[in-house]
């Protein structure tokens, strides 16, 4: 039986196990406020759902989910939601620090031992580290791993084992000291799901399912989606050279077909979701680390995951006012296209342009999720901004 690397759902259950329906009425606040970027041809469409601990408070779907069918965009939309599977591996992660299992300070050689003789490149030549890497620098993108994919440029990336991906990466020189900045790298937390393989013995997505997505009540989230969840899936597109319209584009640096377990379920980028799913997800943080009865995390190792670990270390590709935490990015001083969210705010964007926030302080967590593959920073930007704007407003 094909085991599934189902995620977090929204199915989001307000009471005890009866689940809550997403809101019935449509204000269009979001959507009001991002048409022109459809009207544009900067985006085909969206999801937008904002998320109290209770459940949904406003979900909205405009646009098209595939323009070549004019196929209108649906509230039960999935979306490759690529980096902001982060998240649910660093939670995962943290509920084996609570177990006693791992420890953050643990050194990357523990759980994969080719790590024992890496070296740092440096101007003068390749030295040994000043210390090890450790599973706290994975989770803060400390570690100095090199942030090339394991397989060849432009190949697949879904073709090795974890088991191998780590040996790849250990086989690489480390690019700065571990400690001393903070690279963004889809390959902390693919060695992040080695660890969890090893320290729980169990396959990652096994792991993943059994620990925390069935529990949370999983919907559409996966690895692998099937032939029914693919025809929920929101088409991608980039913009034609030529005509200057939006084109669908390949979804993904996956094998084909995409439900075929046979692909590495990555735990970096490897999800598709939707806002049903995710927001469960949010949900459960929005509620400290428990919800319906039963508890994932502490508040302590949430507090702990979510406070702005690289305060003061220069830290590439965040926005401004953004540091990352254990698992999560943090806005740490809000300014610039998230100068709308509260001080504490965390979440994570995806490849595609999907991102989730979580706001502490209004208790409140934003999902906008759209699939656009070569969006211009500064557009994309622009988008985010809007998007938490109306949200505040």
């Amino acid at each position: 039986m094909r085991l599934l690397c189902l995620g977090v759902g929204l199915l989001l259950l307000s009471g005890c196990d009866r689940p809550k329906p997403m809101p019935e009425e449509e204000n269009a606040v979001t959507a009001f406020a991002l048409q022109r970027f459809v009207d544009a041809d900067e985006i085909s469409g969206a999801v937008t759902g904002v998320i109290g601990p209770d459940g949904p408070i406003a979900v909205e779907a405009f646009g098209l989910a595939d323009i070549g069918q004019k196929s209108p965009m649906r509230k039960d939309a999935l979306f490759w939601i690529g980096e902001m599977s982060r998240p649910m591996t660093a939670v995962a992660l943290m509920m084996l620090v609570e177990e006693g299992k791992v420890r953050l300070e643990d050194p990357l050689e523990k759980y994969v031992p080719a790590f024992k003789d890496v070296r740092v490149q440096t101007p003068l030549g390749l030295v040994a580290p000043r210390r090890s890497v450790t599973l706290k620098d994975l989770l803060a993108h400390t570690s100095g791993i090199h942030p090339a994919a394991a397989t060849a440029p432009g190949a697949a990336i879904d073709t090795l084992s974890l088991a191998a991906m780590a040996e790849k990466f250990a086989s690489r020189p480390l690019t700065h000291e571990p400690g001393a900045q903070a690279v963004d790298s889809d390959n902390d937390s693919h060695l992040l799901g080695r660890v969890i393989e090893v320290a729980s013995g169990r396959p990652y997505a096994d792991f993943m399912q059994e620990r925390l997505f069935d529990p949370l009540g999983m919907a559409n989230t996966t690895c692998w989606p099937d032939p029914d969840q693919l025809d929920l899936l929101a088409k991608p597109y980039a913009r034609d050279q030529a005509s200057g319209g939006l084109v669908e584009v390949r979804n993904t640096p996956f094998t084909r077909p995409l439900h075929t377990a046979e692909r590495t379920a990555l735990p970096g980028v490897g999800l598709y979701s939707g806002v049903r799913d995710l927001g469960r997800f949010a949900q459960m943080l929005l509620q400290d680390g428990q919800l319906d009865g039963r508890r994932y995390l502490k508040p302590a190792t949430l507090k702990q995951m979510i406070a702005a670990t690289t305060g003061g270390m220069a830290v590439a590709g965040l926005t401004e006012g953004t540091r990352y935490g254990l698992g999560w990015q943090v806005v740490a001083e809000p300014k610039d296209i998230n100068e709308h969210l509260s001080p504490g705010t965390y979440g994570q964007s995806g490849s595609y342009g999907p991102l989730l926030w979580i706001d502490p302080v209004k208790r409140r967590a934003y999902l906008l999720l759209i699939q656009r593959a070569d969006v211009a920073q500064e557009v994309r930007g622009e988008i985010r901004r809007e998007f938490q704007k109306a949200v505040a407003e």
